[in-house]
This record gives structure tokens, C-alpha cells and sequence, in this order.
């Protein structure tokens, strides 16, 4: 890892030439403080990556604000060559310094996600790290994205010895954001930690890396007195498809005193395709909550059972609530009412209802017939139609899908084209 007394010599000489801006001598200086700034001035620089190597030998410094520095300009390099450097920051004796490594490693595939401005010192990074848990993040990397077993495995030690709550629920963070499977073990480890930060961090990532295999490992936080992570577990194992969790999540709906935990736990339960729930289900389809209704009519919709088509047929026609009829459209296309296809397709035009419209024709593209009748729209549809159908061909197409994608990625209309050049992308590494 040592940059050799020869190669420094080299970068230092060349510094020198350069001019004074250049503060490569400076990186030697016995004094801790002026190492620092050096490595600071020296990420600045816009060919500050030229010198990665002169920068090594400061990431195992003896002066902790000097690591700090270092590890920051690495990060700004943005460069491959950073990777190994970081990957060694990441067992930094200081808690924080751990966390700015695994940030910057994090960086490298998802640029953006260190604000080059706010590095700072190890204080202003520590007050930093502990205001960022106050809500989830939803950051996550394209599927074609490959990452570096290696980065994978020194983030899962920091997620699991990251040294205090904060720098583990950081590196749990990490590994969602990287779909980190790899680091599936530490996440484990962090459900079961006895702190509520650690927990939600590690059943978020899980949500992102979405290995199935993970679902029922944390059914048993379906009972956390901790709402937010009774919440998030809700979440995770509708979304996992968690046959396990169907017994907890049919307790909650039926004694929660918790309106948003119940709809929640009913939303869930309706991704668990499960004819044992069909009753329930009848039973929510006559809520006075719009939302409740939407979800007894997905549940009912994934059961597949002929006998209900005729129950979403009416429901359908007398329902007001726009999300509400999106759901039942969605039910009705899975009972075989493929006409009400268009009908999602149509909700792709709205700003408030594509979000719910878009995933429903993601799982409803996994049916041929479906994903046969989408592929022309892909044409003849407007360019928010076109848009987002680019997003829906990319986890539900096939090899057929390919044809289409090639040639919307030449839309005229700048958006459409760009979301057709991504879901090409997304889509090959799927096939």
C-alpha cells in the first residue's frame, strides 16, 4: 500500500516544477497541521488526481485530521486509484474517518453522493453524519452497475464494527445504496442490534438489495415497539414477498390502533399473493379508506381467483378516489381484464398518479399477453407514456423489448430518449 521513497521523490520533484501552488513538499512537513492543509490544497486542484500517489502515505498518517484529510481529497479524485487507499481508511482507528472512507467508496459509483463542500474536520463531519439518519435515503445504483467485491466486504466490517452507532448505521447505509448482497450477513447482524438507527439502516438496505432469501430473518421486528422500524419492516417483507410475515402482518391489521401501520401491514399482506387472505381482502373492499380499498383490491387482484373479476368490475365503476381506481384497474388486469391495461397506461400522464400507476405495470409486464400489448405503446404514446413504459421494458422486458428500447432511445424528445438509453442498459444486464 506504501508509496515507495522513489516514486514520492518523483511526484515531489514534479510538484516543484509546477510552482508553489503545488504543496507536494509540504505533504513531509513535520508539522501535523500543514500536512493537512497540503492534502487539502492538493484535492482542490483540478489535476489533484495526478498526484493520488503522493497522497497514500497520509491515509496511514500519525495525525487523525491528516487521515481525515487525505481520505477527503481521495475521495474528490473520484478515480479508481482511490479505491484501495479508501478500502484501507475504511479500518481507520477513528470511528468517523471509517465513515468518510465508506462514503467516499460510495462516491465512486454513485457520484453526487459526497458534497465536496462539507468535508470538513472529523468535528464538523461527526455532527454531519448524526443529523442524516433523520429520514431514509433512496438513493440506490443502477442494476447494470458492477462494484468491487472488495468495497462491498470492507463496508460490511464497518456496518458490523463500525465502532459506534452512527458509523455502522453509515455503513449499512452504504451497502443498500451499493445493493451490497454481499454484506447481507452484517445487515442481519444490524437488525439485531438493540439500537432503533442501526435496525431501520440495516431493513432499508435489505429492502434495496432485495434478496428474497432475507425476508424472514427480521419477521420478528414486525413486533418492534419502535413505530418507524414496525414501519419499515411492514415495508421490507411486502416488498420481499415474505410468506412468513403473513401471520404478523393479518395481527396488525386486525388490532393495530395505528391507522398508518394498519394500512401499511395491508398494503403488505396484499403482496403476498396467499387465497387464505381472500376473505379479508372482501371484507377491506368496503372500506371508508381509499387507501385500505386500494389495497384489498391489489390483494384480491393477486390471488387470481375468476370469481372476484366480477367484484372489481363494480368496485371499478362506483369508485371515486383516483389512486383507489388505479388499484382496482391493476386487479382487474390480473383477473384478465386486459382492456383496463389502458386505463394504467393513461395514469403514466399524470404527475400525481404515474408513481402509482408505473409500478403496477412493472409487475403486470411480467405477463406476456401484458408486456405484447405494451411494446406499441412504446411508439404510439405520449412522451411521459413513452417515458415511463422506458422504465417498465427495463425490469419487465424481454429480448423482444430490446428492438423498441433501440429505437425510442431516438426520440426526439430529449427525456424520452435518455430513459430509453437507461432502460437499455438496465434491461441487457438483466438478459
Amino acid at each position: 500500500m506504501a508509496i515507495t521513497r522513489t516514486l514520492f521523490s518523483f511526484f515531489l520533484g514534479v510538484g516543484l516544477a509546477l510552482g508553489a501552488d503545488v504543496p507536494l513538499e509540504d505533504l513531509r512537513n513535520p508539522n501535523a497541521a500543514a500536512r493537512a492543509k497540503a492534502a487539502r490544497k492538493l484535492g482542490d486542484r483540478p489535476d489533484g488526481f495526478s498526484y493520488i500517489a503522493a497522497l497514500v502515505p497520509l491515509v496511514e498518517d500519525t495525525a487523525a485530521e491528516v487521515r481525515n484529510a487525505a481520505v477527503g481529497a481521495l475521495i474528490k479524485f473520484r478515480s479508481a486509484q482511490s479505491i484501495e487507499p479508501l478500502i484501507t481508511a475504511t479500518r481507520d482507528e477513528i470511528p468517523e474517518i471509517r465513515a468518510l472512507a465508506v462514503d467516499g467508496l460510495v462516491d465512486f459509483y454513485y457520484p453526487g453522493y459526497v458534497k465536496f463542500g462539507r468535508l470538513g474536520s472529523i468535528t464538523a463531519f461527526s455532527g454531519r453524519l448524526k443529523s442524516r439518519f433523520s429520514e431514509p435515503n433512496p438513493v440506490v445504483i443502477d442494476p447494470y452497475v458492477t462494484v468491487n467485491p472488495e468495497v462491498i466486504r470492507a463496508i460490511a466490517d464497518v456496518a458490523a464494527n463500525g465502532g459506534n452507532s452512527d458509523v455502522r448505521a453509515n455503513g449499512s447505509r452504504a451497502l443498500g445504496i451499493l445493493r451490497g448482497r454481499e454484506g447481507l450477513a452484517a445487515l442481519q447482524q444490524g437488525a439485531r442490534s438493540r439500537d432503533s438507527k442501526i435496525i431501520l439502516e440495516s431493513v432499508y438496505a435489505i429492502k434495496k438489495i432485495a434478496d428474497t432469501s432475507a425476508g424472514p430473518d427480521i419477521v420478528f421486528l414486525l413486533r418492534d415497539l419502535d413505530e418507524d422500524v414496525q414501519f419499515a419492516v411492514i415495508q421490507t417483507v411486502g416488498q420481499l414477498r415474505t410468506r412468513e410475515a403473513r401471520p404478523g402482518l393479518v395481527e396488525i391489521i386486525e388490532e393495530s390502533d395505528k391507522a398508518k401501520i394498519r394500512r401499511e401491514a395491508l398494503v403488505a399482506l396484499a403482496k403476498i399473493p396467499d387465497p387464505e387472505q381472500r376473505a379479508l381482502f372482501l371484507t377491506f373492499m368496503r372500506h371508508k379508506d381509499k387507501f385500505m380499498r386500494a389495497a384489498a383490491a391489489e390483494g384480491l387482484g393477486r390471488i387470481g381467483n375468476p370469481r372476484d373479476a366480477d367484484v372489481i368490475a363494480k368496485a371499478f365503476q362506483a369508485e371515486s378516489a383516483e389512486s383507489a381506481r388505479l388499484s382496482l384497474a391493476f386487479a382487474a388486469v390480473h383477473l384478465g381484464n386486459l382492456s383496463l391495461m389502458d386505463y394504467l397506461v393513461d395514469g403514466l400522464n399524470s404527475t400525481i398518479h404515474r408513481l402509482e400507476a408505473r409500478p403496477f405495470l412493472v409487475e403486470l409486464a411480467r405477463k406476456p399477453e401484458v408486456l405484447e400489448r405494451l411494446h406499441p405503446k412504446l411508439d404510439s404514446g405520449t412522451a411521459p407514456q413513452r417515458r415511463h413504459l422506458a422504465h417498465v421494458m427495463a425490469l419487465s422486458g424481454n429480448a423482444e423489448s430490446v428492438r423498441y428500447l433501440q429505437k425510442l432511445a431516438e426520440d426526439p424528445d430529449d427525456k424520452v430518449a435518455v430513459a430509453a438509453i437507461e432502460a437499455l442498459k438496465i434491461l441487457q444486464a438483466r438478459l
